[in-house]
């Protein structure tokens, strides 16, 4: 099935699988392309806000307010592995009910860094690219990943060890969340081969080694830091059982 230009298929499987396609963008947005490339001075000097000529500021300050996170190097792993899943949920999700994938070209994505959860995504153009686990890890790994990581390293020195396996984690909740849908509905076919391409992604070498998948099931080997929030606790697949509490810094990988 080609891609329709408006990605319907996607909508029932919820709101990290929308994507907003051309002429449904209802203002001038930032492309991912602007976001990454951001070199504002470090946010910790701003306390008043950051402009919006500053996406990912934004979107990092956004998600510390939400949260009341100590640190925004806190808010700045939440707000990656939230738009690590939107990437990975589209392109999965295109990949097993297409038999294709939309080029996420950062320059082509526009995002609102200001919107709520979970991220709201304009592509300004439909243009198909093949499903294969090299081209996924292209779109997602290697266009939006990496720069991604880049930056929040460089301004809120998160390691990258953690993130890598906020961007493993990602993969494996959007798999998830793919594969009950599509069970759900007996689409068999569909399930398979997200499970397939999960499997094939995570042995990916930015992804080797950030958890263990067992069937839909993943268990990472870094945490996320969310339990450092007031009222947090640890995540499903989080490499500890309980919070731990002796450490004010949780191993990032």
């Amino acid at each position: 099935m080609d891609l329709d230009p408006d990605l319907a298929a996607l909508r029932p499987l919820g709101g990290f699988f929308v994507l907003r396609t051309p002429g449904t963008a209802l203002r001038p947005l930032p492309t991912l392309a602007e976001a990454y490339a951001e070199t504002a001075s470090d946010p910790l000097g701003n306390p008043q806000g950051i402009p919006l000529a500053d996406p990912l500021g934004v979107r990092v300050r956004k998600v510390a307010n939400a949260l009341r996170a100590p640190e925004l190097r806190i808010a700045a792993s939440v707000a990656q592995q939230g738009l690590a899943a939107r990437l990975w949920s589209v392109t999965l999700g295109c990949a097993a009910l297409y038999g294709s994938v939309p080029d996420l070209d950062p320059r082509l994505l526009h995002w609102d860094p200001d919107g709520s959860a979970p991220d709201d995504l304009w592509l300004t153009e439909v243009r198909p690219l093949p499903p294969d686990p090299a081209t996924l890890a292209d779109v997602v790994l290697h266009g939006h990943l990496q720069p991604l990581t880049a930056a929040l390293r460089t301004r809120y020195r998160v390691a990258a060890g953690l993130l890598w396996g906020n961007a493993g984690s990602a993969l494996a909740g959007a798999a998830r969340q793919l594969d009950q849908w599509a069970r759900a509905g007996g689409r068999t076919d569909t399930a398979a081969r997200a499970r397939a391409l999960t499997a094939e992604l995570l042995g990916h070498p930015l992804l080797a080694g950030t958890g263990t998948l067992t069937g839909t099931a993943f268990r990472r080997r870094s945490c996320c830091l969310y339990y450092r929030v007031p009222g947090g606790g640890v995540c499903g697949d989080c490499c500890f059982t309980r919070p731990p509490r002796s450490s004010p810094r949780a191993p990032s990988g």
